[in-house]
């Protein structure tokens, strides 16, 4: 058997809904830099011994919308959707991944409870990993997935995900990331790049020189699980910054 017939493949499913956030999205590409196709790219930097245990990658792009469609994503970018999420391609069984990044936390859950359904159905299978990043953590809640499990999702929004997921243990307010048995959630936006930098150390998907070649190569950061601050001082930090900026307006008027 050659290296090319031996080669493991990562099945990876990004579900973005329109107007999710740009930063979300990008942490696939943390995991698409362990890959072989990444590691033949950047060509002769990579020794023969870090290839071989590469994986190969398949990537898609999965909405409500047409493939060959856009998704738009925030700061006016527009993402083509490869697949719909009824497509046999992507089928429960199908996928090895689930990337969750975060759509706009306001939209009508109400319209995608097809593609929660589809949600749901991967994560009753064991061997598929979901990964939430963000509001993506919204998205897992309305579709069940979330009942007696850790979560995170962004730190700001603790009690009102308590209030409406109740049957969840909400762990955000300490924690970047968490994983509870095939769920895996972070903390607000770029937190998704260490949840997959977790992911990639800990899953047992990717072997372990890649995985860390590929975390120095793309420099994400190590941070630790647990937030450096506590929620007082990160609150008192966002107050801080509005009452700079209302004076600053204040300055304006006066100077005007």
């Amino acid at each position: 058997m050659t290296a090319a017939e031996s080669r493991k493949t990562i099945r990876v499913g990004v579900f973005t809904l329109p107007d999710t956030q740009l930063l979300d999205v990008a942490c696939v590409d943390v995991l698409a830099s362990m890959s072989y196709e990444y590691f033949t790219l950047i060509g002769d930097f990579i020794p023969p011994s870090l290839l071989a245990l590469a994986p190969s990658m398949q990537i898609f792009y999965i909405s409500t919308i047409q493939p060959g469609s856009f998704i738009q994503l925030t700061a006016q970018v527009k993402l083509p959707c490869t697949h719909h999420f009824s497509d046999p391609a992507v089928a429960p069984g199908q996928l090895d991944v689930i990337l969750l990044p975060g759509p706009d936390p306001a939209m009508d859950f109400n319209a995608i409870k097809n593609a929660t359904g589809w949600l749901a159905a991967h994560a009753a299978r064991p061997e598929t990993d979901i990964l939430s990043i963000c509001t993506g953590i919204l998205v897992a809640g309305e579709a069940g997935i979330l009942k007696g499990k850790k979560a995170c999702g962004p730190r700001g929004v603790q009690g009102e995900l308590a209030k409406k997921f109740k049957e969840t243990e909400w762990v955000g307010e300490e924690l970047r990331w968490v994983r509870d048995g095939n769920i895996w959630s972070s903390g607000g936006v770029t937190n998704g790049n260490d949840l997959v930098g977790a992911y990639a150390r800990l899953s047992g998907r990717i072997p372990g020189p890649v995985a860390e070649a590929a975390l120095s190569l793309t420099e994400t950061g190590d941070r630790p699980q647990r937030y450096e601050t506590g929620k007082m001082v990160w609150t008192l930090g966002i107050v801080w910054q509005m009452l700079k900026a209302t004076f600053m307006g204040l300055g304006k008027k006066t100077t005007a």
